[in-house]
């Protein structure tokens, strides 16, 4: 009997000396996704333009890193806010912990090498090795064509340095250690020619991250399988709760709408004499940042349209919006 126990012990400390071997591979060597590339940025005037253009209407950096003001419909950035961080993702909001969107202006940027930048865009892994949440898209923006990226740093060089000091994320346990698995080394992807207009969809879709909001997850905030660009995902609001429509060819969807009709429905948010509307308590409101994304130009968005009409349908009927008085209620 003796012995049995002595074999169990064993085997339960071999158990212990795995795990914990595990967990500080897991802590300490990684992510590992390579130094940052030796990389210097001569930017010029149409590189930062492609640069200001990309951050701010296909793959948003100035969504997240700016202030939105969300008492406006589509919480419309704050002018004179670009890029000074501070959006917060919420564990109220059914994030693993708090995470905020950096300043990422040259007043916190300015002793980072374009090589640093470079590979936290591609891989999410900050100038101190350390692995950030992929609420930033960056699995997305590893399939970025370099040219881009590197237009994207060029831009975020030229803005004002704006002082502002933002808090650190603190990620929930497991996902402390699982943040860690995420990053990956990436080549980078290779922008189509625009007259392919399915491929370069696809691009602009990959880039711009719309499945990380269509696309419905599970409890753990991972997809769900077959659902991709179903909608119905959720983010909490002061005034309720919004969920992200399904953008899928299906009559639940995007079927019956045009592709004349999806490009105005953008450019709706950009006629010069358009005013968000204040939203009061109990009422509509979106996270989607219509006026950013209406500033694509008709071929994009249209080459985005053609893409979306080649995904699978999936029949998921979408109820938009559940006012704070109705959820309350139900409680």
């Amino acid at each position: 009997m003796k012995k049995i126990g002595r074999i169990v012990a064993l085997l339960l400390g071999v158990v212990i000396l795995l795990a914990g071997a595990a967990l500080a591979y897991v802590k300490l060597a990684l992510p590992n996704v390579g130094p940052p590339p030796e990389l210097t940025i001569r930017a010029d005037s149409a590189q930062i333009a492609h640069g200001k253009y990309l951050a701010n209407h296909v793959a948003l950096c100035m969504d997240c890193h700016s202030t939105r003001d969300w008492t406006k419909v589509a919480g419309p950035m704050v002018a004179g806010t670009d890029g000074k961080g501070g959006e917060h993702f919420s564990r109220g909001m059914g994030f693993p912990g708090d995470f905020y969107a950096p300043n990422i202006t040259p007043a916190r940027l300015k002793n980072w090498t374009d090589g640093e930048i470079y590979r936290t865009i591609t891989t999410g892994v900050s100038r101190d090795g350390r692995a950030l949440f992929p609420v930033m898209p960056y699995m997305g923006y590893a399939k970025m064509d370099p040219q881009d990226v590197q237009a994207i740093i060029a831009y975020v060089r030229s803005l004002a340095p704006i002082e502002h000091t933002v808090p650190a994320s603190v990620p929930d346990f497991p996902m402390n250690l699982i943040l860690n698995t995420i990053p990956t080394k990436t080549e980078g992807g290779k922008r189509p020619d625009p007259a392919d207009e399915l491929a370069y969809g696809k691009y602009l879709v990959t880039i711009s991250a719309c499945s990380d909001c269509h696309t419905p997850v599970d409890d753990k905030a991972q997809p769900l399988p077959g659902m991709d660009f179903a909608g119905g995902r959720e983010f909490a609001l002061p005034t309720g709760t919004v969920r992200a429509m399904n953008i899928t060819p299906d009559q639940t969807g995007i079927k019956a709408m045009t592709k004349a009709a999806f490009i105005a429905r953008f450019k709706a948010y950009t006629h010069a004499d358009y005013t968000h509307p204040t939203v009061g308590d109990d009422e509509f409101n979106s996270v989607m940042p219509w006026t950013m994304y209406g500033g694509m130009s008709e071929g994009d968005l249209g080459a985005i349209y053609t893409y979306l009409q080649s995904v699978k349908p999936v029949k998921n009927t979408v109820e938009r919006f559940t006012p704070k008085s109705k959820l309350m209620a139900s409680r």
